[in-house]
């Protein structure tokens, strides 16, 4: 069967370019006749390839499947000491873990194809240029973090990522859970500090750590460039403050803290922030010259104030900016083009996203009025609440005002040079959608393209959402209605695109 699979890859990759390097006379360049027959050889073409592309089809496994070639021949028992990526995962292949299991058993697992792997390479020449590992917190972490430990300084690994998982998920984890799994996490870096010098990507869900311990972290993984934080917290309401040289991308979600502070990042490139608790801005902007992509999104509960984007971003330029709201309120506050300049003024693409069916659309032209360089807006429309029930709405803090109760703009006569493509994402035939379009067409004077997209479909299926009428225009007479409306013949090089 491995024969078999190994065959079927080498014809679909004989195409592609094989690895750099490989074919360079050394030490393993003989692997190729170690043993075998000539004549066997001559009738068993995919023995016959040379080593970079036979590394160039195992190199698209997944780390089981690696591993089993190394019992078809001699020549294949060292290839797998040459794989350029390395991925052992909790759930890969052989080892479909969930969480409910045995964590010592998934660890162990993962800690013996670990040694397997990387203790075999030693007398390796070849570079990791990518090292994936994914393993539970707890009973055999450390095991883990000790065998990467004595591996990684031995050889040259080019980018070093870990996973950490909790045995509880986001739902079943308490907030003594998160503290326990706090101290496992600071015991497991306090004894395997190694094991993160060469971390380049560090993922972390459901822990309470100490005021010192996220700086410790920062100091440890000192090339440290993607972070993702998912539940995690100093404790309620606590602070904290960002210093990296390195970092280029930051994840925060479902966090406890008052306010995240990028005070110096002078490499940060990307953020994602939402779902907070803070009564005041979540987020405070210091030394982020490049960041250029901001995806900020929230429930907006009652308490939540209104954020006003000029104060809230501070002196930070984006280019690429995402809303979300949850089909729930609206919690920016349209604003004046002239507070908005400063922040505005590099601003390509903007994607306001779940914006609730109940909400008016007009409040949005204050991003296009306040961002003269914007190039596309997207706006998408749905309802799929994750709350509806009045009691519970009510018990959670959920507002109830209308969505779009404090989001009022004023539309004022306005032109829009570099605006050239529209696209709505939920569109119905209603003439709340069709007055909108109408509104941008006449304010963006050179814009090329209006892409109408059927609501897309809802990712927890809810029955209210398949139960909703959809009027969005299928057949060729609506479409022609849709193009009469918004009078499409008096714009002849303007197109219009429907998207099921």
């Amino acid at each position: 069967m491995a024969n078999s699979h190994l065959r079927q890859s080498a014809a679909r990759s004989m195409g592609k370019p094989s690895v750099k390097g490989l074919s360079t006379p050394n030490q393993w360049a003989t692997i190729a006749m170690l043993g075998e027959d000539e004549s066997a050889l001559k009738c068993d073409w995919l023995s016959n390839l040379p080593d970079d592309v036979l590394l160039n089809i195992i190199d698209r496994l997944d780390v089981a499947d690696a591993m089993r070639t190394s019992i078809l021949s001699r020549r294949w028992k060292l290839i797998p000491t040459m794989l350029s990526k390395i991925h052992i995962m909790v759930g890969s292949a052989d080892n479909l873990i969930e969480r409910t299991c045995d964590v010592a058993r998934a660890n162990a697992t993962v800690l013996g194809a670990t040694r397997s792997l990387l203790e075999s390479r030693r007398t390796s020449p070849y570079t990791i240029k990518r090292l994936c590992m994914q393993f539970f917190l707890g009973d055999g972490c450390i095991q883990i973090g000790q065998t990467l430990a004595r591996t990684i300084p031995t050889r040259s690994v080019c980018f070093v990522e870990f996973t950490i998982l909790t045995e509880k998920e986001l739902e079943r984890c308490s907030l003594a859970n998160r503290i326990a799994y706090g101290k496992q996490l600071k015991l497991f870096i306090l004894t395997c500090p190694n094991a993160f010098t060469r971390l380049t990507r560090l993922k972390l869900e459901n822990l309470s750590l100490g005021q010192s311990d996220f700086p410790h972290i920062f100091i440890v993984c000192k090339r440290l460039e993607f972070l993702r934080l998912d539940n995690c917290d100093m404790g309620y309401r606590s602070l904290l403050a960002l210093e990296h040289l390195r970092l280029r991308e930051l994840e925060i979600v479902q966090s406890e803290f008052e306010r995240v502070d990028l005070n110096y990042l002078p490499e940060l490139t990307t953020l994602t922030f939402s779902h907070w608790i803070s009564l005041d801005d979540p987020l405070s902007f210091g030394y982020v010259p490049l960041l250029h992509t901001v995806s900020i999104s929230n429930t907006a509960l009652s308490w939540h104030t209104m954020l006003k984007l000029s104060e809230f971003l501070g002196k930070a330029t984006v280019s690429n900016l995402h809303l979300g709201f949850e089909s729930e309120r609206i919690w920016v506050k349209p604003e004046d083009p002239r507070e908005l300049s400063q922040v505005f003024n590099k601003l390509r693409h903007v994607n306001l996203a779940a914006i609730s069916e109940e909400c008016d659309l007009t409040w949005t032209l204050f991003v296009l009025h306040g961002a003269p360089s914007l190039e596309e807006l997207c706006i998408r429309v749905c309802d799929c609440m994750k709350v509806r029930d009045e009691g519970e709405r009510k018990s959670h803090g959920y507002s109830e005002e209308r969505k779009d109760a404090g989001a009022k703009w004023e539309a004022s006569d306005f032109k829009h040079r570099k605006l050239s493509v529209l696209r709505i994402f939920g569109f119905q035939s209603k003439l709340k959608f069709l007055d909108y379009i109408t509104t941008v067409m006449e304010a963006a004077v050179n814009l090329e393209d209006i892409y109408l997209h059927e609501k897309p479909a809802c990712e927890e299926k809810c029955a209210y959402s398949r139960q909703r009428g959809d009027r969005f225009p299928k057949s060729g007479r609506q479409k022609i209605l849709v193009r009469n409306s918004l009078d499409m013949y008096m714009r002849p090089l303007l197109r219009l695109h429907f998207r099921f």
